[in-house]
């Protein structure tokens, strides 16, 4: 089962480069995060693609990833609208849904399929990140269904639903690109082309953005770290597994994520918390049986 401590580690490593922001990056713009987040992981992994030969890739991987990276940023863009403009217990459920995509993206670009087993795993595990993400909806009266009437009401709520169906297509695309190439050279040259791009799109119209990079280079290196070695053990567990099954596992972010709420930010932990971790833990054991 070698993909599944890299999926997980894909997991702690998004969740502490979110335990970093929260922390550090208080009081950044929407754009400025982005760059952040994106940029800085890109730079951080130059060096290391500089010291790969370039590999003889053909025709059909450039199909691949040139689908790949317009749909990678109109889904950050998608992504930064979402949260700027509603409340993040109305958006952020959303992304959960991505897995349960992939079942249909991994079928009809990739022909994966998957058992009714690891099915069942996908629906717990995003049921768990659902009730994870909306535990303060409405006030403090907890509202399982207030992310779906917000569909209708929050033009957030929609886009997030649309970046959620565009990361189950890039997840596929990049795991169909991935196999023409090795993971550390696909994954150190898939962030720095996506960093190159952040900067370019969101510097437009405001040079001076950029230099965000610079304000705080500590936090900002280690998020960057974190990012840069979440996006190859992505990499490296997703060739061996059906996509939807690894964004799935991947989703247990959430609960590292719920344990840093605990420590860094001494938040406390409400029963919903450990119901829907325990969700999660069994929809990752029917994944990984």
């Amino acid at each position: 089962m070698e993909w599944l401590p890299l999926a997980l580690l894909s997991a702690f490593c998004i969740a502490s480069a979110d335990a970093l922001t929260r922390k550090y990056l208080q009081g950044y713009r929407a754009r400025e995060l982005v760059i952040v987040r994106f940029a800085m992981p890109g730079i951080l992994l130059l060096p290391l693609l500089a010291m790969q030969p370039m590999p003889e890739l053909p025709i059909e991987f450039w199909y691949w990833a040139a689908a790949l990276v317009p749909l990678e940023v109109l889904a950050m863009l998608l992504y930064v609208q979402a949260i700027r403009d509603t409340s993040l217990t109305l958006t952020l459920p959303y992304l959960s849904f991505t897995p349960v995509f992939n079942t249909v993206t991994g079928y009809v670009l990739l022909g994966e399929t998957v058992t009714l087993s690891g099915f069942s795993g996908i629906m717990l595990v995003v049921l768990g990140a659902w009730l994870l993400n909306i535990e303060h909806a409405r006030g403090e009266r907890f509202d399982v269904l207030a992310p779906f009437r917000a569909i209708v009401s929050e033009r957030g709520s929609r886009l997030m639903l649309i970046t959620a169906a565009l990361y189950s297509l890039t997840s596929v695309l990049g795991k169909g690109a991935l196999a023409y190439t090795t993971p550390l050279f696909f994954g150190t040259m898939y962030y720095v082309v996506i960093g190159f791009a952040v900067v370019v799109v969101f510097s437009f119209g405001n040079r001076a953005a950029v230099n965000v990079l610079w304000r705080k280079p500590v936090a900002h290196m280690a998020i960057g770290l974190f990012m840069s070695i979440m996006v190859l053990s992505h990499f490296y567990a997703i060739q061996y597994i059906e996509v939807a099954y690894m964004i799935a596992v991947k989703r247990s972010s959430l609960l590292f994520g719920m344990v840093y709420s605990v420590l860094l930010f001494h938040e406390r932990a409400r029963i919903e918390h450990f119901f829907a971790g325990a969700m999660m833990v069994a929809g990752v054991y029917l994944i990984a049986a």
